[in-house]
């Protein structure tokens, strides 16, 4: 993996401008959609019972987001997921507060254990929620350190024969045999709620483009954090923050990726 990967990749999205489902929270719809659309995906926002299955299989990717749950939308994710498998396109799924709630963390697990899952993208104390090892979880943020979490999500991803997309200071991307980080981002993305929900739907943007899930999620990664140095070039406020980061990425071109992405790509072996 390296930066004509990512280069490559986010031509071709912008190239297909692949469709993007998500069943996502109310919190981010607004800003998923726009990232998606800044990026040079298409967003679609779709949680009704009579559609989701439709949905998903014209989509390019599908995203799963657990941050507002309910009995309902669950049933909707799992009949979505089923679809877009049957139809061969990717599944992303945001384990948003798991590790919180017993609800949160119990749906995260029945989809991991479904293997409709291609993807999951969460931060370190979510991954460590799911993979069913201590964590603090305050809301959606992370309270966990990340001295074994590198480990614990190739064991993760390689038992359950999913990608494991760990959000931290220093990113990890494993399928288990392989792990890429990327140290690209600016401290100010954890000051503008929406941001991690924004890597999950510009990751499924880039599996639906890419058939190598771990390149894929690397790359979307490293764009993403990318956009977030850009935005951050002048030191704003949350709030003008936000917006600059849809801008940035819009922004990002292949000049920004040779001189900025951070990549480095190593093997584990258990």
């Amino acid at each position: 993996m390296n930066n004509d990967d990512v280069i490559g990749l986010l031509a071709a999205v912008r190239k297909s401008r692949p469709l993007v489902h998500n069943i996502t929270n109310f919190v981010v719809m607004d800003f998923t959609a726009n990232a998606l659309l800044a990026l040079g995906a298409a967003p679609v926002m779709a949680h009704a019972l009579e559609e989701v299955e439709e949905m998903a299989t014209l989509a390019g990717a599908l995203v799963l987001n657990l941050g507002t749950l309910s009995g309902v939308w669950v049933e909707a994710m799992f009949l979505a997921a089923r679809a877009a498998r049957k139809a061969g396109k990717p599944v992303i799924l945001d384990p948003v507060g798991a590790g919180a709630t017993r609800m949160r963390t119990q749906t995260a697990r029945r989809f991991i254990e479904s293997g409709l899952v291609n993807v999951v993208r969460g931060n370190i104390s979510e991954i460590l929620a799911v993979a069913g090892r201590p964590a603090k979880t305050r809301g959606v943020d992370s309270g966990a350190g990340a001295s074994d979490a590198r480990e614990v999500a190739a064991m993760f991803a390689r038992s359950n024969r999913v990608v494991v997309s760990m959000t931290g200071e220093e990113d990890v991307v494993t399928n288990g045999w392989q792990i890429v980080s990327v140290r690209n981002g600016h401290v100010s993305m954890t000051r503008v709620t929406g941001t991690g929900c924004a890597a999950s739907a510009i990751t499924g943007a880039f599996c639906a483009v890419e058939g190598d899930a771990l390149k894929a999620a690397a790359a979307a990664l490293t764009v993403w954090g990318i956009a977030g140095e850009l935005a951050a070039r002048q030191n704003p406020r949350p709030g003008t923050y936000r917006t600059l980061l849809l801008d940035a990425l819009d922004e990002v071109n292949a000049e920004h990726i040779r001189e900025r992405a951070r990549l480095a790509e190593s093997g584990f072996v258990m």
